[in-house]
């Protein structure tokens, strides 16, 4: 039999965040272990704070809020304090009753900073993993340590355990490869609008694949419309599919060494007049059509 949704909630309610918990839940123990931890360290806490001012967020619930946000990867304060408006489980975790309001995300920043940046962060997270010991959690005889210095990183050596379609890429020289994709996106600078948005496979070519693919839909026509870019996309190709386009790549240049700019004096020999005028090199007029800029990114999916 269908059933049907309640038209209106319940106003109270009997039952505890901790009981919402699974008797199982692996943070169970984890908790017993975090409590244990943070008792033996209340005198030290005593000694840190004043008795004066107005009341901090307690470092029991900072020092474990932590362990939270590395658990579920949270990526940040403000997040964190978002979930924890509506997660049980965090509640549960912290001791707060349904009840209570969540932290101020500026003010939970600042008092997890400075209370990270003292010495009882280090103590709280050695006690846990001294009790994890203690307990047989962890082993006693098998580490691993990682050096990739000196080797070459491939997608034919590193995979995503989670994500196997991410592909490593790196956001210009000297920058860290992650396993990743290429967030891409069009903006019309007159209005500052985002006129298309794509997620591809680090490919490589994916920024140039994206932007020839959205300028393709966004622009069609004959009349001539200009398009800004960075230096990695200062490809033959994709300045050639750019004026197969009736588009005039504002692309800034790639002079690196042993590398010829495939922008020509058609674009360099104008003085620009862009809203987010290329770097590296000279643009060319407008002349009154409308403007583009491609933008590209590094994006992780959780």
């Amino acid at each position: 039999m269908r059933g049907t949704p309640k038209q209106q909630t319940t106003m109270f309610s009997l039952r505890s965040p901790r009981e919402r918990v699974a008797k199982d839940h692996p943070l169970r123990r984890v908790k017993d272990m975090a409590d244990a931890a943070l008792a033996a360290l209340s005198p030290t806490f005593d000694r840190m704070y004043s008795r004066m001012g107005r009341p901090s967020i307690p470092p029991e619930q900072l020092l474990k809020a932590s362990l939270l946000m590395a658990f579920y990867s949270v990526r940040g304060e403000r997040l964190f304090c978002e979930q924890l408006d509506y997660n049980l489980l965090f509640r549960w975790f912290l001791d707060m009753g349904i009840e209570e309001v969540s932290f101020d995300h500026s003010t939970f920043s600042v008092n997890r900073t400075l209370l990270l940046e003292h010495d009882v962060a280090r103590q709280f997270f050695a006690a846990v993993v001294g009790q994890a010991q203690r307990a047989g959690l962890t082993s006693s005889e098998h580490f691993s340590t990682v050096d990739f210095h000196g080797q070459k990183r491939s997608n034919a050596t590193h995979e995503s355990k989670t994500d196997p379609e991410a592909k490593l890429m790196r956001k210009g020289d000297g920058k860290e490869a992650k396993l990743s994709y290429c967030l891409n996106g069009l903006m019309e600078n007159r209005h500052g609008l985002l006129i298309d948005l794509r997620l591809l496979e680090a490919t490589g070519t994916a920024e140039r694949d994206a932007a020839i693919g959205m300028l393709h839909e966004a622009v069609p026509g004959t009349r001539r419309v200009t398009v800004g870019a960075d230096k990695g996309y200062d490809t033959k190709d994709f300045v050639a599919d750019c004026r197969h386009l009736v588009v005039t790549p504002h692309v800034a240049q790639n002079a690196s060494v042993r590398r010829r700019s495939a922008i020509d004096a058609r674009t360099t020999t104008s003085a620009g007049s862009t809203a987010v005028p290329p770097r590296g090199g000279r643009a060319a007029a407008t002349r009154g059509g409308r403007y583009f800029f491609l933008s590209a990114g590094m994006c992780t999916l959780l």
